[in-house]
């Protein structure tokens, strides 16, 4: 059975980093016979009525810039994301990074609640409603660089999933196929 989908949720897939650790294109490693950007785009397609790449140009995928520059880490995704769906008439928005390949298919439902909300161990995994944009555009402009920091300033809940999601950083942490 499919998980129900939340009105207006758009997925985002915050790809703008650089992979230094991992050594090549992470969001093209393979897991379980699938590349990470698809089994992340997969698990939030299940969920959302859009799914976006942030940060990176990606074929198959509608792909918007990081905002309001590059090099802001997470946050220039998150931005570009809220920036979009705001734009597009969604009230919230479900990112994740391409080195979580195992998502919940029911994730969202899993961080549904009052505000926002990430995930505990991987802050990139989040809830946001697009009415955060405008707290997120002055954090950015304040210098603020930290997901943590500003899931803070807004007060989102921090929700531990019943399991561990994986956290792909370096080949190594890719199980042996």
């Amino acid at each position: 059975m499919r998980p129900r989908r939340l009105t207006k949720l758009l997925g985002a897939i915050l790809a703008g980093g650089q992979a230094r650790r991992f050594g090549s294109d992470k969001a093209h490693a393979l897991y379980q016979g699938a590349r990470l950007i698809d089994r992340v785009a997969a698990a939030l397609g299940a969920q959302c009525e859009v799914v976006v790449v942030c940060g990176r140009d990606e074929p198959g995928f509608t792909s918007i810039p990081d905002w309001p520059e590059t090099g802001l880490g997470p946050l220039g995704g998150l931005a570009a994301a809220l920036r979009h769906a705001s734009g597009s008439g969604f009230t919230r928005v479900l990112s994740a990074g391409v080195d979580a390949p195992d998502l919940p298919h029911d994730l969202a439902a899993l961080l549904t609640g009052t505000g926002a909300a990430i995930v505990e161990s991987q802050p990139v995994v989040g809830l946001w409603p697009v009415d955060a944009l405008p707290t997120l555009e002055t954090f950015l402009s304040g210098g603020g660089r930290s997901l943590y920091r500003f899931a803070d300033h807004i007060a989102a809940r921090r929700i531990d999933l019943p399991h561990a999601l994986m956290n792909v950083n370096r080949p190594e942490d890719l199980p042996p196929a």
